[in-house]
């Protein structure tokens, strides 16, 4: 740090600030040789990865675009104190983060920052293996435009002349009808200029349909330079309508394009469902009946230690709450899918919780034992028996019948012994499905109770004996109110959720692409550790909750 920059920061925030402790404290996170790989070591010198990440993570506390966290470096004396810039220094053009958060996304260094800050407080034993932690997702909204099938046809079509119309002018002018194509897409698709009636929607879509499988058929040609068909755009636009549209033939012979319909010719699936040609990793996904988004899913896992369970090893207090794992994924990607990795991820940085704090959406009863073995005890309610007697809160759900596993027989309620003990593999899980005797559920006083079906006799679906015992007995528990004042401590998540919306906007991707949101989740949860750490540091208490000035009165009559 230059030695007048430090003077006049100290005389400008003698109590100090975020950036300066920062610098002072973490300086040994942001370093250069983790970007080696991204970096060459010929032509001009550039900014220095180490200062360029410093000031993306401070870009991220402070929620400022580019422009802004470039000028912050010009004019804010403690980011000159952060970055060790000369008061003079005129700082760097905005497009030089732009460029280094490409290099990052490109050599897969989504994380490193985040990963070396994790590891610096485990270091200082801030963080550690053995405690509570928590995890929670939430969505994230795309930096693309919302596109309904008919809109993303069109700007499908359009997304792939203006790639061409740069990569191969000649050969498009030579392919199309350049005039009639620019007035049919030179502005953007819209849905608010487009016809209102169903008859004229359905032919604009025949439009959109014609040109761009002219396109496609041009491009794919024998004819055709074959670096054409590698234009990302052009293989966006084939896919898009192969889930768009479907080609055949009429009784004589005729191509016939028509628009697919889910009932008949069938849509793909929406994890492989395109949903704009400017991101083909947002995907369109659904949560509960009022909550439908376009774009990614961030699951945020963080340490939660109570006061009276963990003191920091300089000082009697709690450990703050810090950020242990961020991940991100598509929208359309089960919260369940998610919890493994999580797992493994942490114990790789020797930082597996003793309890894992989870929603209902993540737990599975194989996942509950294999973490179990790996001595991580997941706090989390499972799914009860989806039986039919169970659903109907009447008759004979699975813990009314006793399993003998030595034996390898079954007793129902009645006393009847199973006849079939049938190991199998369903959905690619071992399962053993018991029968019980035609002759022994037909005669049965309480077979209306038992089961409705066809066949006449109950089956049973069971999995293997570690994982039913597991799960049952996790069930049993999570009825006790022991339990549920434990599972309490799970909430706490949604605050630092709401803190990483508030602060560095995580709500709204800022860049299209999964790696590049990747990025930006990492650079987020960083800030956030560091905003906390700060608050630590400074031995700022939780800001509290804003209250009206008719509660305090309240609050201090009644008290």
């Amino acid at each position: 740090i230059p030695e007048q920059t430090a003077a006049v920061a100290r005389a400008a925030f003698p109590k100090g600030s975020l950036p300066i402790r920062v610098r002072d404290r973490l300086a040994e996170v942001f370093a250069d040789e983790p970007f080696t790989g991204a970096f060459g070591v010929r032509g001009a010198p550039g900014m220095a990865p180490a200062v360029l990440s410093l000031v993306t993570v401070l870009q991220f506390a402070e929620n400022l675009t580019d422009r802004q966290a470039a000028a912050m470096a010009v004019r804010a004396i403690d980011w000159k104190y952060a970055i060790g810039a000369e008061l003079t220094d005129t700082g760097f053009d905005p497009s030089v983060l732009a460029r280094f958060r490409a290099r990052l996304a490109e050599h897969g260094l989504e994380r490193v920052v985040f990963d070396r800050l994790v590891d610096h407080c485990r270091d200082a034993g801030l963080v550690g293996a053995g405690g509570k932690q928590r995890t929670d997702a939430t969505h994230v909204i795309s930096a693309v435009r919302d596109l309904n099938r008919l809109e993303l046809a069109g700007e499908s079509v359009r997304a792939a002349l203006e790639a061409l119309a740069v990569a191969a002018p000649v050969w498009l002018a030579d392919k199309i009808d350049v005039a009639e194509f620019a007035h049919r897409y030179g502005p953007r698709v819209n849905g608010w200029t487009m016809p209102s009636s169903k008859t004229k929607k359905d032919r604009l879509a025949q439009v959109f349909a014609q040109d761009g499988y002219a396109i496609v058929r041009a491009a794919y040609d024998a004819a055709a330079p074959t670096w054409i068909r590698d234009v990302e755009a052009v293989q966006i636009l084939r896919q898009v309508l192969v889930q768009t549209y479907y080609v055949c033939t009429d009784t004589r012979g005729r191509e016939v394009i028509v628009k697919r319909d889910a009932d008949d010719e069938g849509v793909p699936p929406g994890r492989r469902r395109l949903a704009s040609p400017y991101d083909t990793d947002a995907r369109w996904a659904a949560k509960g009946e009022d909550l439908f988004w376009c774009g990614y899913k961030v699951h945020l896992t963080e340490s939660c230690d109570t006061p009276a369970e963990a003191e920091a090893g300089r000082r009697a207090g709690p450990r703050p709450h810090l950020i242990t794992d961020v991940h991100t994924t598509d929208a359309t990607v089960p919260d369940v899918k998610a919890t493994a990795g999580i797992q493994q991820r942490l114990a790789e940085r020797d930082l597996a919780p003793g309890e894992h704090y989870l929603d209902s959406g993540y737990p599975s009863a194989d996942l509950v034992t294999a973490a179990a073995k790996n001595g991580i005890a997941m706090v989390t309610p499972l799914l009860a028996d989806h039986s039919p007697q169970a659903r109907a809160a009447e008759g004979f759900a699975k813990s009314a019948f006793r399993i003998d596993w030595r034996t390898r027989t079954v007793r129902c309620p009645e006393g009847h012994a199973s006849t079939g003990w049938h190991p199998v593999t369903q959905h690619g899980r071992d399962a053993i499905v018991i029968e019980f005797a035609k002759s022994d559920c037909g005669s049965c006083p309480v077979k209306e109770r038992c089961t409705s079906a066809a066949r006449g006799n109950r089956m049973l679906t069971l999995r293997p004996k570690e994982i039913h015992e597991t799960t049952a007995r996790a069930r049993t528990e999570q009825d006790t109110p022991a339990w549920r004042t434990k599972y309490a401590l799970r909430a706490g998540i949604e605050g630092t959720v709401n803190q990483a919306l508030d602060v560095t906007g995580l709500r709204r991707a800022r860049y299209r692409g999964l790696p590049k949101v990747r990025l930006q989740h990492a650079f987020s949860a960083a800030a956030i550790n560091v905003v906390r750490l700060d608050a630590y540091w400074s031995d700022q208490p939780l800001r509290p909750v804003r209250t009206s000035r008719l509660e305090r009165l309240a609050y201090r009559l009644t008290a």
